[in-house]
């Protein structure tokens, strides 16, 4: 078992510059045994990806991207947590939308797609609203299961200090399932990332890193490949390390004393 001792000072960026470190040792690696057509050495592709920050497709696409990953995160992070709490007041059916969320949930969002283009078309919303499908069911789920820990006599004492329905969410569910609720917002943006990049690879609209990936692919030009690959792994670390991380560190700061 953990001894739940944190890594911190100096150890923990250590740890982040290993692990890329690790990573690309690996790609350069491979580079070196494939033609460079296959698969081209670190090199090339920071130099294309020195060409693209340049020009404007590059942050079209950016922008593309995060908007609608802006959009389907946020209303999945909303409906996620308003219906786990929801559930955790209707005993019996909390164990029926839970085998309902298991169940949805072990469908890949990408499934959807052909549905929603037959619903809405081409465009925004079918690609916003798969995004949404994948990251609300960690979300709900993680804080259905963090209910069942809070104390039946935190909720009874509650509810003899006249607590309302809303004021026994507000001071009784939320703090006791906000770090469930936290862990599980990581897991919704891993969920939500890949979506969005698979949705957008998929359904030929506007512009986006998905999209920019794919035409690569087509084209057979391997170092825009890795290039694009770069961005998104680079994006989606960014957003993990320098925006949730803050936010768990804020809103958990007591374990981190």
């Amino acid at each position: 078992m953990s001894n739940g001792t944190r890594i911190g000072g100096y150890k923990k960026p250590l740890a982040v510059v290993l692990a890329i470190a690790f990573i690309l040792l690996v790609w350069q690696l491979v580079a070196l045994t494939l033609p460079d057509f296959l698969m081209p050495g670190i090199l090339p592709v920071l130099e294309r990806l020195s060409e693209s920050v340049r020009s404007g497709d590059f942050y079209a696409g950016l922008m593309g991207s995060l908007a609608r990953l802006g959009t389907g995160y946020g209303i999945a992070l909303a409906c996620g947590v308003a219906f786990g709490l929801l559930a955790a007041s209707l005993n019996f059916f909390r164990e029926v939308l839970r085998n309902v969320i298991v169940i949805l949930q072990s469908l890949p969002s990408i499934a959807w797609v052909p549905l929603f283009l037959i619903v809405w078309g081409f465009g925004n919303k079918p690609m916003i609203v798969v995004v949404a499908l994948a990251a609300f069911f960690p979300a709900a789920l993680s804080v259905m299961n963090a209910t069942e820990s809070v104390h039946k006599v935190h909720i009874s004492a509650a509810r003899v200090m006249g607590a309302s329905p809303w004021g026994l969410v507000r001071r009784v569910y939320l703090p006791a399932v906000m770090p469930e609720l936290i862990t599980g917002a990581q897991l919704a943006f891993g969920n939500a990332w890949r979506a969005l990049i698979s949705v957008e690879m998929l359904v030929d609209f506007g512009k986006g890193l998905g999209r920019s990936l794919s035409f690569s692919g087509d084209t057979g030009d391997m170092t825009g490949v890795m290039a694009n690959i770069l961005v998104i792994a680079i994006l989606a670390a960014l957003i993990d390390q320098l925006v949730l991380e803050r936010i768990k560190h804020r809103l958990l700061r007591y374990q981190y004393v």
